[in-house]
């Protein structure tokens, strides 16, 4: 195999490859299962800090 095949097949599958994560954690992000743990996690932010001992 060249380095001219390789590169071809890298790109060509490659693509394929993170196409197809990207649905993946798309999915899952809008999974409505998981709607109340990233409702949670927006909303981190916004609630009340204890004061730990620091100042």
């Amino acid at each position: 195999m060249s380095y001219q095949e390789v590169s071809a097949f890298a790109q060509t599958y490659g693509l394929l490859y993170l196409f197809g994560l990207f649905v993946i954690v798309v999915a899952y992000a809008l999974w409505p299962r998981n709607k109340d743990k990233f409702n949670d996690a927006a909303n981190i932010p916004f609630e009340k800090e204890t004061n730990n001992g620091q100042h």
